[in-house]
């Protein structure tokens, strides 16, 4: 049972306490007033080594003093909130934590996030207050609280954290400003690419290479060459607010434009090609000012395609791209428990299509060779009558021409694809060049006589329904046990989720996301009547409506959610698609 009491009051708790075996924490479950804000202790863990303890503050608008213009609509919500979060985590590292005993003792976190903005359920801000959602290990030697040490935490940390990061007064006013009208011009920009028959846009001047493989941050501007777009596909995008260090009459940025249709990046090895499709690839969100990419804005609904040789697949139709297989098994229905490389990159193309990908991402590095392509001399030698396999190559054009959906390639060994190409854009040194004309020119001077192979015209796309009862979220004697272990290894009750190849995953707290939002999907709207499609869509509703806390499946009003970063329905469904457990039945048209 919940209760208000003061800081006094958590004080004697805490002497009373002190010493007592770890357990007796408990009794500080409930509400406290401090001066100028309020701790809502809403979980307190087991013993010192389990999940830390969560802890939520709330600070009223009288003395935080966050002006509402920085959060006057959504998207200037979900960026102010972003920043503050990060603004707490700056100021926890500045108490100088230490350990405090065994285990988790001492420790104080918020989700706070990487190089791209994400909806958060760490911090949360209205018009009456702003609250931080915290998680706090509480101190104790073995399992014998450490009342004193908690009291340092509660009644000196937590004060020094709030004053350094939700109090306007103690803020840059200048940094705040600059960060949430740098996200507000990016999602200015994605909304225009539609209007502009763009499906992608890189700033001139970003900085796409990265410090490392496992480093996300940009690699320094000594080492890293600024991208500067090629003549023919520069384009001047409206901003809503100026750019710091141009002039303040500068409305517009200027930068590469990606049209429709099939865009093919080609060049030499280690010229720039795929470190340029990953910066598309994480377009799709938002980025943090100084991350070089902050201006480098992607389609919401491109799609990142590779092969994954091992995944399992259940009834996808991928007769488009393979119509027959050995022993007469069905690819109209396909399922298998370990598909092959192009069986799989075939499903993973349909997959995105069935919830509405618009733009496909694919480097020939991640891709099956015999799914892109077979050439004139392969044709040759292996019939078509012996090769069930349609190439990529001869259903790109289709995608556009039928589907409406764009294709962004990076290919650096067959030129075949310059026959299909509306855009070709060579990288040389990190800088991109527009050769579509001399490509062109090329496949009328070198012709190939390879033949196309596509049968059927390409008019269908996977409709499935996932049937209820093939989610179970239970682990032991929990009903629902579902935890992130990493951002590419999701538990679902008992059965592991790969999500390796999920490229567009970005963070831990997404693939959380994604594992709660698989289980809301099963007890609100998967009821054996409507497809994946509608799910993912009622999904996304879900999310508008009601936020990210109602994830929590012991959700409650007034309580601490835990960490969660809202994912796309591209990646919910991807991990759906790689639950093996999973059945579907294909929707059939009457």
């Amino acid at each position: 049972m919940r209760y208000l009491a003061g800081a006094e009051d958590l004080k004697r708790i805490l002497s009373r306490i002190d010493g007592r075996g770890y357990k007796a924490y408990k009794d500080l479950q409930g509400d406290f007033e401090f001066d100028f804000f309020k701790i809502y202790i809403d979980h307190v863990q087991g013993d010192p080594f389990a999940s830390p303890s969560k802890i939520r503050v709330r600070v009223s608008q009288d003395h935080a003093k966050l002006p509402d213009f920085l959060f006057e609509n959504r998207i200037r919500q979900l960026a102010l909130e972003d920043f503050l979060a990060r603004k707490v985590k700056d100021a926890i590292l500045r108490t100088n934590q230490k350990r405090r005993g065994s285990g988790k003792s001492g420790l104080i976190a918020v989700d706070s996030g990487g190089q791209e903005v994400l909806k958060r359920t760490a911090v949360v801000l209205t018009r009456k207050w702003v609250e931080a959602r915290l998680h706090m290990g509480l101190p104790a030697r073995g399992r014998r609280v450490l009342g004193e040490q908690a009291k340092e935490m509660f009644c000196r940390d937590i004060p020094q954290i709030i004053k350094g990061s939700l109090i306007w007064e103690n803020l840059s006013e200048k940094e705040a400003q600059r960060f949430v009208e740098c996200i507000e011009n990016q999602e200015h920009i994605r909304k225009q690419l539609e209007a502009l028959g763009l499906v992608a846009f890189v700033g001139d001047n970003s900085i796409l290479p990265r410090e490392s493989g496992a480093v996300d941050h940009p690699l320094s501007r000594e080492h890293a060459v600024p991208f500067l777009s090629a003549e023919a596909l520069r384009i001047e995008i409206e901003l809503l607010n100026p750019i710091p260090g141009l002039s303040e009459n500068v409305d517009s940025i200027s930068g590469m434009g990606i049209p429709k249709g099939i865009t093919l990046i080609v060049g030499g090895g280690y010229h720039g090609k795929s470190t340029l499709l990953r910066a598309l690839e994480r377009g799709v969100y938002p980025h943090i000012p100084k991350d070089g990419r902050e201006y480098v804005v992607t389609s919401y609904d491109a799609v990142k395609i590779r092969a994954e040789d091992g995944r399992r697949v259940e009834q996808v139709d991928i007769s488009p791209f393979i119509d027959t297989l050995p022993q007469g098994r069905s690819t109209t229905t396909f399922s298998t428990d370990d598909a092959s490389g192009s069986t799989s990159q075939a499903a993973n193309i349909m997959e995105a299509l069935e919830v509405g990908a618009k733009v496909l991402l694919l480097d020939e590095d991640t891709s099956a060779t015999n799914f892109m392509v077979r050439d004139a001399r392969m044709q040759s030698l292996v019939a078509k009558e012996n090769e069930p396999i349609t190439p990529f190559l001869d259903r790109v054009r289709e995608l556009y021409e039928t589907l409406g959906v764009s294709t962004i390639l990076v290919m650096g060994g067959c030129g075949d694809y310059f026959d299909v190409a509306d855009c070709v854009i060579m990288m040389r040194e990190f800088l991109p060049i527009e050769v579509t004309e001399e490509a062109k020119k090329i496949t009328h001077t070198h012709t190939t006589s390879r033949k196309v192979e596509a049968k059927l015209p390409f008019s269908q796309r996977t409709k499935r329904i996932p049937l209820a009862q093939s989610f179970d979220p239970s682990r032991g004697k929990r009903q629902v046990k579902i935890d992130a272990k990493a951002k590419d290894l999701l538990l679902f009750g008992r059965e592991p989720i790969d999500l390796r190849h999920v490229e567009q995953l970005v963070d831990l707290s997404q693939s959380r996301a994604v594992g709660y939002a698989v289980h809301l999907a099963t007890k609100r709207f998967i009821n054996g009547k409507v497809t994946l499609y509608q799910v993912m869509e009622a999904i996304e509703d879900f999310f508008d409506e009601n936020g990210l806390d109602a994830l929590d499946p012991f959700h409650r009003k007034e309580r601490h959610p835990g960490n969660f970063a809202r994912p796309r329905k591209y990646e919910i469904a991807a991990a759906i698609n790689r639950l093996r457990t999973v059945r579907m039945q294909q929707k059939i048209e009457k």
